[in-house]
This record gives structure tokens, sequence and C-alpha cells, in this order.
């Protein structure tokens, strides 16, 4: 199986490639399509992950579709045969990786939500004893559980580059106090339902985040959710608090990259097949944990 790295829609508008992501203009929709590029320390590496893109969609769209009670979603359909007809003869890029879409106005902001110390966050209260401002009590250790979900927002840095944890007042200096606060509520909410949902498949989900966008209705959820690469999933039955936990994630790919001792500049170097049948491994577990299902990639 050959990865998808670039995808190509003839004449169909493309707005834009992310890391993993490429985003085109469909009349007044927009089509999310998910390649199989990963990305390592702020940089696409030159080999992807074959079927990545289908597992992540596909891991959005059972959540989309979970927690639709509690909150509304930009997805209209994945079924390509629902596309208009000038995608249909892209299938091939497409089929069980792309999603067609509502446009909205994103919010500028990241919505994060932390049942555990890590990452970022473990970071800053090794400096303080605080997350984005918020008091933690002392001698928590890495991994630790913390004693209520916490929100911490992140807005995106100049390019997009990385996120930059903010105080919540910050984001109510961006968006109104009004919208922060809806806003919070739905992150906190969202998360409590889907780290029960977690842990009843066995796993710890330790943080995530979310993007929300408002239409002409209201706020909806949009881009990706709840996926590998925007939560870190731990296995319940291994957690330990001290130190990094195994994640449902890239790290087979950091690892080795640092083993290699990459100096983390363009350009990216490739990656050998055992690292790339490894990491595809992990995140088809994580669909198969989450979602009860089998996944032909």
């Amino acid at each position: 199986m050959k990865a998808l790295l670039t995808t190509n829609l003839g004449t169909t508008p493309l707005l834009g490639r992310g890391k993993v992501r490429d985003l085109y203009a469909v009349d007044d929709a927009l089509l999310l399509v998910a390649t199989d590029r990963i990305s390592a320390f702020d940089h696409v590496l030159a080999t992807g992950i074959p079927g990545k893109g289908k597992i992540l969609t596909q891991i959005s769209i059972f959540w989309f579709d979970f927690l639709s009670s509690l909150v509304p979603n930009h997805l209209i359909t994945a079924n390509v045969d629902e596309f208009p007809a000038a995608l249909r003869p892209y299938a091939d890029q497409l089929e069980g990786r792309s999603m067609l879409v509502r446009r909205a106005k994103m919010y500028p902001v990241e919505c994060v939500a932390r049942g555990y110390l890590a990452g970022s966050g473990w970071k800053e209260y090794q400096q303080s004893g605080t997350v984005c401002g918020i008091p933690l009590p002392a001698n928590l250790q890495d991994a630790s559980k913390l004693p209520e979900a916490i929100f911490t927002p992140a807005t995106k840095s100049e390019g997009g580059v990385h996120d930059e944890n903010i105080p919540f007042a910050t984001m109510e200096k961006l968006l109104g106090t009004e919208v922060a606060l809806e806003l919070r509520q739905l992150t906190l909410a969202i998360y409590a339902r889907a780290a029960k949902h977690a842990e009843d498949r066995g796993l710890i989900l330790a943080d995530t985040k979310f993007e929300f966008g408002t239409t002409a209705e209201g706020i909806i959820l949009a881009d990706e959710v709840l996926t590998p690469d925007s939560s870190r999933f731990w296995e319940a039955s291994g957690w330990k608090p001290g130190g990094a936990q195994p994640s449902f994630d890239k790290q087979f790919v950091r690892d080795y990259l640092e083993s290699i001792h990459w100096n983390k500049q363009a350009p990216a170097p490739g990656l050998p097949d055992d690292v790339v049948e490894r990491t595809l491994a992990k995140y088809l577990e994580a669909f198969r944990r989450l979602t009860g299902r089998e996944l032909a990639v």
C-alpha cells in the first residue's frame, strides 16, 4: 500500500495544504482531505504512513456522531457518492479520507481540556505550579491525574507553527466573555463524555484540543476531533505517574528521529519501514479500541 502524500482534484480550487489535510472549496462548502502525511517537530516528513488519513477521518466521523446530541458539527457527508459530480472522478483519492463540511467562521483559539498533567502543561507546572495560570496542587508528577479537568486555551503563533497557552482572561478579550464561557463549558462537557467512553474502552484521554466555529445557527464543532493527532490517549492498565506514558500517536516517529540525532531542520528525513508499520498499527489500534470496529486501510 502506498501513502497518499498530496491530492490533486483537477480544477477544484485548492485553498491550502496543512501538515496533514488538503482543503478545497466546493461551491458553498469545503472539502477536507486527510492525506497520509505525518509531521514531527513542526516538519512534514519525507515518508507518509499509508492509510493514516483514512484512520483519522473515520475516528473523527465516529466522534462527530457520538457527540451530536451535545454539540452540532460541520460534517455534511463523508460519502463520496453524495459529493458533487465533479469530485467523483477522484474517488480513489477521496474514499474514506474526506469530509464535505459546512463553512464556518473559525474562532482563533484552540480549546484544550486537560484531565492529566502532560506536555506543555507539565513544563509550566514545574516552573510555576500552574497551567495557563490555573493554580494546581503541589507535588504533582508528570502524568498525574488532576483533581478535575481544566480548560487551558491556546492561540496559534505567527504561521500556525506552535500553539501558545494563554490565560482564560486573554481568551475573553479575544472573543468576548459570553463566547469564551460557552466554549469553555462545551469543551469540558465534550471532554467528560469522551473521557468516559475512552475509560469504558480501557483508555485514558489525558488531554485533547478542539476547534470551534460559528454559523448562522450558532457554534459548531469543526476540523478533526479526538484523534491521536489532537489528543493524548494512554493505556489505562499501564498508567503510572512519574514520567511520560506510552501513547496512541506518533511516538515511534519522534523516538526514531531523536535516535538519529536529526537537527530538526528542513529537509525532514524519511522513515524506515518498521517505524512506519509500528506507527500505523498504533493508529489502527486506537481506531479499534475507540469505535469497536475494524478498518481496512
